[in-house]
């Protein structure tokens, strides 16, 4: 397995960070919104950003959210076919250039959502979560768009990336629902649960139709993790590591050694299944002095790139 890090495509301090603690296998957002230039269905974007990457000692293995904006498409509004050939130009420039994976989702109306950011974790460190009464205290929970309707958008959707992700080289890693609820502030939710998921995988048996499992959103969802690496090892390509406390109406980003999984187990299972790809951290805790919990400050992330390295480090030497 490989260590890897979500990193920005412009080079920080977290690049440093992150080369000095060992990774060597980067994903990367770029969105204009962030990169200030074109969106990756621009060649020349996505061509510079590799060439960072690489020059820096990272294998850019993938990109990882939203690459543009895809309103249109996860509505089914008018516009979307223009937005889909747009996402087909980026998949292709995606195998011009040997970048093998896209990190995706399908969460209408609002992406990874938390409206708590100060909660202590171990020694006064600050982390994020999520309270859905809290939530409801605040929203007009009237629905906006049923979910059969998003069916029908991620079907029309897949049915025209999934070629052009076939023909390019590229895997595409469904990422689940976060917070994995049905309703949120109104927009329905489709991959909030395991048999969602299996729906979407039901669509195509491509090689090119996968998973990013990120498992403490299957953990909120209160599923058999380790049952679930097993049942779908031939369709994850991607792994987010994380931990929670909590399920889906109320949780608690955790310390990655300070949650309910059995971590060393979890790794200990992905070596069962073969899955020899990147395992990226996920969501930690801020640290003293970095404020307010954003998930991604950099001293959490160092902490749980060293708790990562050692458990790949030593189920390596076990397996021998």
């Amino acid at each position: 397995m490989k260590l890897c890090m979500f990193l920005p495509f412009e080079p920080d301090r977290r690049w440093k960070i992150a080369q000095q603690a060992g990774v060597t296998c980067a994903v990367v957002k770029l969105s204009p919104e962030l990169t200030h230039r074109e969106p990756p269905s621009n060649f020349e974007t996505l061509r510079e950003a590799k060439r960072r990457f690489n020059n820096a000692g990272f294998e850019l293995f993938g990109l990882e959210g939203d690459q543009f904006d895809m309103t249109r498409i996860k509505l089914g509004l008018e516009g979307r076919d223009d937005d889909i050939e747009t996402y087909r130009k980026m998949l292709r420039n995606m195998g011009k250039l040997g970048i093998p994976f896209l990190c995706y989702n399908f969460m209408v109306g609002v992406g990874w959502f938390r409206n708590r950011t100060t909660i202590q974790e171990r020694g006064g460190a600050l982390t994020c979560g999520f309270e859905l009464d809290e939530l409801l205290k605040r929203e007009n929970s009237v629905r906006k768009i049923e979910s059969n309707t998003i069916w029908e958008n991620y079907q029309y959707f897949l049915e025209r990336i999934l070629p052009v992700a076939e023909e390019s080289g590229v895997r595409l890693g469904l990422h689940p629902d976060d917070p994995p609820i049905p309703l949120l502030k109104g927009y329905s939710r489709i991959f909030y649960n395991a048999d969602g998921v299996r729906k979407a995988l039901d669509l195509s048996s491509s090689r090119s139709h996968g998973l990013t499992f990120c498992q403490a959103n299957y953990l909120a969802m209160e599923e058999n993790v380790t049952a679930l690496i097993r049942e779908w090892k031939d369709r994850i390509g991607f792994v987010h590591f994380r931990d929670i406390k909590g399920t889906a109406d109320s949780f608690v980003e955790t310390f990655h050694d300070n949650g309910p999984h059995d971590m060393a187990e979890l790794i200990r299972v992905y070596r069962e299944i073969g899955f020899n790809g990147p395992v990226r951290t996920d969501h930690a805790p801020s640290m003293d002095g970095e404020g307010e919990a954003t998930c991604y400050e950099i001293l959490g992330h160092l902490f749980a790139l060293g708790y990562l390295k050692g458990l790949l480090d030593y189920d390596q030497n076990v397996s021998k």
